[in-house]
């Protein structure tokens, strides 16, 4: 029977600080500006940079200035080097970068509140201080008035997409918000944005391109005067051709060679004017055109950014107003899950992720952290924002797991009233110290074998090789005119590269592996092991005959034997030394983590619940390999106390307790008295 402790988050503060593991990194921007070099960014003194972090939606960046510091200090404490400020511009949030506060009529969008951009230039430099760097997005939810001179302006939608990246007026004022934010001169850094080593990245246009999926097709023809305007660019464009088409009768999402050939290159004339813009105004840092690649045709217009970037959710879910749906899947169970996410790694870019989610009430997305933290690191990815840390700057009042807002929708998005909001999850952000230790400091090796697949068709997506490779060996998508130096075999995007075991997903490095059968991952590096998943039965199997099971889960210098059905448990050193030598440990144990009385009816909520927040113990056999003979394993609560040091034995090397039983945890400090 499973057994839950309470487990509130604090606001200002984490149960456990690791944030003296990267003390020699503070502040951000110390290495000087980020450049993108390679498949890697480095910075300019030739530091590598590997990110794990956070975003910062809408309300949250614009916080007082006495919880801007204390913000930055926690993220630090949980190992984040970065945070993505994102819908900055989105007129459903307040305060917005164009008013603080609900009441006053936004007549245009070209005017920028001075108190909002006080608030974020103090949330700017606390961040900086603490050794966190930054990524920025220039339109994401910008809603365009009538005050700016665009037309129609009450019939578009946010960012007004698609049209945002043909229609002149809008195009302009765009550049114009650039102008704005980079030369804006921040107080208390006593810098231009544009001259702050602490931005790394930044997004052009959030969600947006010409090649959308059939879902929101409807949106982009739903204006007739911006219809007719593609279409007569289009009509042009076939008469300097010479193509005979019907471009004022045609499908405007036809996948023919034809308008495939005008979308390319109507994006290209878009995000060529918006790069050479902010390389105009100064701006020094790498930038990508747009984060919305689901077509191959979108992958290869990547060509024209610094780096490539998309968003990847793993989540069955239907969250609306009044139905909240769900789906309860580890995603240690069947195949590759993250293939499609690996397609976007042009070869001789960087590649960062600044989305990526398994979301709350999934009860095992605890999963989710150490998965994608650890073939980020496989495939040599640059690093990854999780959407998202909170929508709003009110955290001190809430105490309960997905539900930030008194509402159940904010902007007629049901979500956002705190479904994606991590801050407060144990299963989540409770594993982000071992994510960003794996990460920053590369625990895990980059896979030794680098494929090369090439693009079938545009615009059509084929990805089955990045899903049969991307746990397995590194892979990038390589165009016509790739320079192929790295590449070891050259194979095509639809190619499925056949593995020996069916049971058994290992990287050629040998850190990683996964039975896709049992559901278990396992990452096995000197200085981080980790397991997740079905640890403690087979799926479907009762949880009482393990003893025949044989559930033991054996890793170099670390065995985890769990009674719990599901669960992660995290061993990292906290220093330079492997496991083995280490005197200064960290292990953290999480299963499921829901609010207390939290009701469903199958995957349906029914009640979200209340506080505290109740999360599992896990119950576990542990044994570690260690030269050192008086370690003490002490059981910290969510409050950072040491509630108690847990009986332990030594033998042939080993030290070996039991986790669950006595001073229930969910962290526990092994270090040497």
């Amino acid at each position: 029977m499973s057994n839950f402790i309470p487990t509130p988050a604090y606001y200002d503060r984490m149960p456990v600080d690791i944030s003296f593991v990267f003390k020699n990194e503070r502040p951000a921007g110390k290495h000087g500006f980020m450049k993108a070099q390679g498949d890697n960014f480095y910075f300019e003194d030739g530091t590598l940079a590997k990110f794990w972090g956070v975003m910062f939606n809408g309300g949250a960046n614009f916080p007082e200035h006495d919880y801007a510091k204390k913000v930055a200090r926690r993220l630090a404490m949980a190992g984040v080097n970065i945070v993505r400020i994102h819908q900055l511009d989105a007129e459903w949030c307040v305060p917005n970068i164009y008013q603080m506060y609900a009441g006053p009529r936004v007549q245009n969008t070209r005017d920028l509140c001075e108190e909002s951009f006080d608030r974020l230039d103090y949330l700017i430099h606390c961040l900086k201080e603490e050794g966190i760097y930054l990524t920025i997005d220039m339109v994401t939810y910008r809603k365009f008035k009538t005050g700016d001179g665009v037309k129609h302006a009450e019939l578009l939608g946010d960012a007004a997409r698609f049209y945002s990246m043909y229609d002149r007026t809008m195009v302009d004022l765009q550049k114009e918000y650039m102008d704005k934010m980079w030369n804006h001169y921040n107080p208390y850094t006593k810098l231009c944005y544009k001259d702050d080593p602490a931005f790394v990245m930044c997004t052009i246009c959030n969600e947006n391109n010409l090649f959308y999926d059939s879902s929101v097709r409807k949106n982009f023809v739903r204006i007739p005067y911006y219809d007719n305007m593609f279409r007569d660019l289009f009509a042009e464009w076939l008469k300097e051709k010479g193509i005979e088409y019907d471009a004022y009768g045609c499908d405007l999402f036809a996948m023919d060679e034809t308008m495939t050939q005008f979308k390319l290159e109507l994006s290209e004339k878009y995000y060529n004017e918006m790069m050479g813009h902010m390389k105009s105004i100064g701006v020094k840092i790498p930038c990508v055109v747009t984060n919305w690649l689901h077509t191959n045709a979108e992958v290869y217009l990547s060509r024209l950014s610094d780096y490539t970037d998309m968003h990847k959710y793993v989540s069955d879910w239907h969250w609306a107003e009044h139905e909240k749906v769900s789906y309860h899947k580890p995603i240690t169970t069947g195949e590759p899950q993250l293939g499609n996410m690996a397609r976007v790694k042009l070869h001789g870019k960087p590649v960062f992720f600044s989305e990526w989610d398994m979301t709350w009430p999934n009860s095992y997305r605890a999963t989710a952290v150490p998965h994608f933290a650890a073939i980020a690191c496989l495939q040599n990815w640059s690093g990854m924002t999780v959407h998202t840390y909170s929508y709003t700057n009110f955290l001190d009042r809430i105490d309960t797991l997905g539900k930030e807002s008194v509402s159940d929708s904010v902007g007629n998005v049901a979500y956002r009233d705190g479904y994606f909001s991590v801050w407060n999850d144990p299963a989540k952000f409770g594993l982000f110290y071992h994510a960003a230790l794996m990460l920053r400091r590369g625990d895990v090796q980059p896979a030794k074998k680098v494929y090369g697949a090439k693009i079938s068709q545009l615009p059509k997506l084929n990805y089955q090789a990045f899903t049969s490779l991307v746990e397995r060996s590194q892979i990038h998508t390589i165009l016509d005119d790739s320079d192929l130096t790295g590449i070891d075999e050259v194979i095509m995007d639809s190619d499925v590269i056949p593995r020996e075991k069916a049971n058994r997903i290992e990287a050629d490095t040998g850190e990683l592996w996964r039975n896709p059968v049992r559901s278990i991952g396992v990452v096995d590096s000197p200085r981080t092991k980790i397991a997740y998943g079905l640890l403690g039965r087979f799926a479907g199997e009762d949880t009482r005959r393990r003893e025949n099971l044989n559930l033991a889960i054996e890793m170099n210098d670390f065995t985890v034997d769990c009674y719990t059905d599901f669960g992660v448990v995290a061993l990292s050193s906290l220093n330079d030394d492997p496991i083995c030598e280490s005197e200064h440990m960290l292990m953290s144990t999480i299963g499921r983590a829901r609010n207390s009385g939290a009701q469903f009816d199958g995957e349906k909520m029914i009640d979200v619940g209340h506080a505290p927040i109740m999360s599992e113990v896990i119950e576990a056999d542990i044994t570690i390999r260690t030269k050192h003979d008086n370690l003490q394993i002490w059981a910290v609560n969510a409050d950072g106390f040491f509630i108690g040091s847990l009986p332990k034995t030594y033998e042939d090397g080993c030290l070996k307790f039991h986790t669950g039983m006595h001073y229930p945890a969910q962290y526990y400090i092994i270090t040497k008295e």
